[in-house]
C-alpha cells in the first residue's frame, strides 16, 4: 500500500489485528521526533493526521482537536506526561544509537541504554507528549 497517496477509506478498510492511534498535540513536531530520534517514517503529514510506519507496522497519529467530539478527549490529563502508564516498546530500534540522537536533538531520555534480565538492551526515551518510546535490541 501507498501510505503517501491511500485515501481515508481504503485506509481504514486495511486495518487489521491492533492498532495503536496516539493523540498528540503537535502531528509534525512528532513526526519530526519519530522520524530523527527512532527512525521512523511519516506519511500524509498534516496539522491533523499522519500515517506512520516502523518496518512492517502502522500506526496513527491524531491532533487532539479532531477528537473535539470524542469523549476521549475529556480524558486527557491538563498536565503532561499525558503518556503514562504506556510503553510503545520498539524491538528493531537500537537503543545506543535512538539515546545518542535524542540526546542531540534535546530530548529528555529517562532511562539509559542497559542490558536488563529478560534479554534486552533498552533505553526508555519520552516525547513531547509525555510518551514512553523505548527502543530496544536482543542483548549480545
Amino acid at each position: 500500500m501507498d501510505y503517501q497517496t491511500v485515501d481515508g477509506d481504503s485506509f481504514g478498510r486495511s486495518l487489521r489485528g491492533i492498532g495503536i492511534n496516539l493523540l498528540v498535540r503537535d502531528v509534525p513536531a512528532e513526526i519530526s521526533f519519530l522520524e530523527t530520534v527512532l527512525g521512523m517514517k511519516g506519511h500524509q503529514v498534516t496539522q491533523d493526521f499522519a500515517i506512520v510506519t516502523y518496518g512492517g507496522q502502522v500506526f496513527q497519529l491524531h491532533r487532539d482537536g479532531t477528537y473535539a467530539e470524542n469523549p476521549l478527549l475529556g480524558l486527557l490529563p491538563e498536565t503532561p506526561p499525558r503518556g503514562a502508564g504506556i510503553e510503545i516498546r520498539l524491538y528493531d530500534t537500537d537503543p545506543d544509537e535512538a539515546v545518542a540522537r535524542a540526546e542531540a536533538a534535546g530530548v529528555p531520555i529517562l532511562q539509559a541504554p542497559a542490558d536488563k534480565p529478560h534479554g534486552l538492551r533498552e533505553a526508555y526515551i519520552l516525547c513531547d507528549n509525555g510518551y514512553a518510546w523505548v527502543p530496544s535490541r536482543p542483548k549480545g
